[in-house]
């Protein structure tokens, strides 16, 4: 087994500080590839998601070629 040592285990990418991981944890969101479903306003009404979170994590979904839901 490899492990991607850029990567936590919870597939949120670095940058991402724990406050909002809680927050993405709390709300269901255990992985990345969950985060097209909702929009970026959904995300930064939770507690602790703010504008550095979500350009962290918009960053991550273009990687894949994904967006937010809206977007």
């Amino acid at each position: 087994m490899t492990s991607d040592r850029n990567t936590p285990p919870d597939g949120f990418p670095h940058g991402v500080g724990n406050p909002a991981r809680n927050a993405l944890h709390a709300a269901g969101y255990t992985a990345l590839d969950q985060l097209p479903a909702i929009s970026e306003a959904e995300l930064l009404r939770l507690h602790g998601v703010g504008p550095r979170a979500v350009g962290v994590l918009r960053a991550a979904l273009e990687a894949k070629g994904l967006s937010f839901a809206g977007e």
